[in-house]
């Protein structure tokens, strides 16, 4: 299977999930998402070739915690405790993502020669809080960990535009970018105001987030798959 068929693939079990999840089906939805980042993981191995170091490992690693999230986020239709576990399981993949991102060897920018960058991230934070304040409850706290680590999984991602050559920094940071548009649909649809087409819009930006954030790590190591 070649890298456009792959990739095809894996887009197409994301649409499939989401044209399930419309539909109500609801058992054949979570097999269906099971399936998504596991095609991404196998997608990742193809392209390393069991040449493995730290930062592929972490990058699996961030990508299996994505998986057991979607999986618990999942049944949450069922018991809502089991939000809060999904919650925690994409805290941790965020915080993986940010430590691969902080340990590649370079010149850190960020907190030397643009600092300034860390404020519009700090106000977006800022600003989706505010917005979500109210109906977030118990809620709150962990909402605003998350969004703490988030946001700085996308300063970490930002940090690496002198690490790496410009197409790998580049799809690195717009995954980052939209992992963070993914789920702030997704908190502004369940905390403050549910809106139509918000799981359609949160799933699809979310499946296009991992896909750039993977490959932008493959390019970083120049690898590549026919």
């Amino acid at each position: 299977m070649n890298f456009r068929t792959h990739s095809t693939l894996y887009f197409a079990t994301g649409i499939a999930f989401i044209a399930l999840e419309t539909i109500g089906a609801v058992w054949t939805g979570i097999a269906v998402k099971s399936l998504i980042i596991p095609l991404l993981i196998w997608l990742y191995l193809r392209f390393i070739r069991g040449q493995g170091n730290r930062f592929h490992s972490l990058i699996i690693t961030a990508l299996i915690f994505s998986w057991l999230g979607d999986v618990t986020l999942q049944l949450t239709q069922f018991k809502e405790s089991y939000f809060m576990i999904g919650v925690g399981c994409f805290l941790i993949a965020q915080l993986i993502y940010m430590l691969a991102f902080f340990i590649t060897a370079g010149k850190n920018i960020l907190f030397f020669r643009k600092v300034y960058l860390i404020i519009p991230v700090i106000l977006y934070g800022w600003g989706m809080l505010w917005l979500l304040s109210d109906g977030l409850g118990d809620m709150k706290l962990p909402v605003t960990v998350y969004t703490v680590i988030i946001l700085t999984m996308l300063l970490a991602a930002i940090n690496r535009e002198k690490k790496v050559n410009r197409q790998s920094f580049l799809l690195v940071l717009a995954g980052a970018i939209i992992f963070i548009l993914s789920d702030s649909i997704l908190a502004i649809n369940k905390f403050a105001q549910p809106f139509e087409l918000g799981r359609i819009a949160s799933m699809s930006s979310y499946i296009t987030a991992q896909y750039l954030i993977v490959i932008g790590c493959t390019r970083q190591f120049n690898l590549s798959l026919k």
